[in-house]
This record gives C-alpha cells, structure tokens and sequence, in this order.
C-alpha cells in the first residue's frame, strides 16, 4: 500500500515538503560533520558527500509525520539515492520505506534494498518526477529490526540501459536516528540556507580560477607563434 492510498491529499503534501527538507538539510549537516566518521557514509564512493542518518518529524493534522532518512548526495549537489523511513501515527497509523533515485530507470524493474547478505527487498515505483522516481512498500518490524542488526543497505535500481546501479548505505548510526528524537527541521533550513552562499561562493572562485587558467594557455600559445 503506497502513501498515496493511506493519506489524504494535505498530508501526501506534508510528507514530500518534509522530504524535500530533509534532503536539503542532510546536504548541510554533510559540509558540517567531521570527515573522520563521515567516510564511510558515502559508502566509499568517489565525488560523493559524507552524511548521516537523521529524523525530522512534522505534524499534519490529526496526524504526527515523522522520516528517518539517509540521503546520497554527489558532490555537483544532484541526488545519488536516498532512503525514507516514513512513520504516520495519529488517525492514520501507517509506515511506509520508500527509496529514491534518478530518473531514466526502468520501471518493471523497481529498486532492490538489500541488507548485507540478506535476500533482497524489492520496492515499486509509485511516482516519478522531472528528477527523482520513488519506489516504496510497506515498512515491517522485520525490516526495522534488520536494519538495526545490520552493516550495511545496497540500494539497486537499473538504469535505461538496463544496468544495475547499486548504492551502499552505511547502517551506522540508524538505530540512534531512528529511535532516538527528531531533528529541528528550521536548523536544518537554515543551515542550507548558509550552505547555498558557500557553495556559490565556491563554484564563482572555480570559475575564475578556470577562466584565468584558459587566458594564460592563449598567451603562451601566442608567446609561442
């Protein structure tokens, strides 16, 4: 059963804006966490951002929304995968665990969540977007348990040219996000809000470096002639 069918119209809304905040919001934790126990949260990628495990809650209604995600982000800042726990409890009680990636992936397919060399998981899209598709199924006791017991999640999607694209997610830290209190979402909006005047900051010094680079090569070749 996907959050389209249990939810109301006001609170499938919710539930995205809360997403969309947290995505943001793991991006500005990643810039501000010490690279030493980030590492492997990237799963050991190249160009990716260290993360972490976090939960933001929000209430909607007669019901409480709470998401304890993990989100892959590269280092241009587009997602690489993400990982929603989302728990409604209130008038609805329903938990869903959905998983994100790019688009251009071939739908029959779905995702496969795998814990280490447990038998995988497989989630059905419910929803694509200009950027992301969402895949998502019910969340179990048993899954949350299996996730608290293990090391590491593999997220597999398969891409248009029907290859696998696997994902690993770091289970370090998933226990103390997921039972332990929600983050402030304001911070976190904050913080990203900070992390957007950096990183332009950043890519106007990259440019510059870029254009001064390409001057001096026309000079030499010039100097050369």
């Amino acid at each position: 059963m996907t959050l389209s069918q249990i939810l109301p119209r006001s609170a499938r809304i919710a539930v995205a804006g809360l997403a969309a905040l947290v995505s943001l919001g793991t991006v500005a934790m990643a810039q501000q966490a010490p690279a030493a126990p980030a590492a492997p949260a990237a799963g050991g990628a190249k160009g990716v951002l260290p993360t972490e495990w976090f939960k933001v809650c929000s209430p909607q209604g007669e019901n409480n929304i709470c998401n304890t995600q993990y989100t892959v982000i590269a280092e241009t800042r587009q997602l690489v995968t993400a990982v929603n726990l989302i728990a409604v409890t209130g008038k609805v009680n329903q938990k869903v665990i959905q998983a994100v990636v790019p688009t251009g992936r071939v739908i029959p397919a779905g995702v496969q969540l795998k814990i280490d060399g447990n038998a995988p998981q497989a989630l059905n899209y419910s929803v694509c977007f200009p950027d992301r598709c969402i895949a998502e199924a019910e969340l179990t006791d048993a899954m949350i348990a299996s996730m608290k017991r293990g090391k590491e999640l593999q997220v597999t999607s398969v891409n248009f040219q029907r290859q696998p694209n696997p994902v690993k997610v770091t289970l370090s830290g998933f226990t103390q996000a997921f039972d332990g209190p929600a983050q402030d979402a304001s911070a976190l909006a904050q913080s990203q809000e900070q992390l957007n005047s950096a990183l332009q900051a950043q890519a106007e010094a990259r440019r510059q470096k870029f254009e001064e680079a390409q001057n001096a090569a026309k000079a030499n070749a010039g100097t050369a002639q």
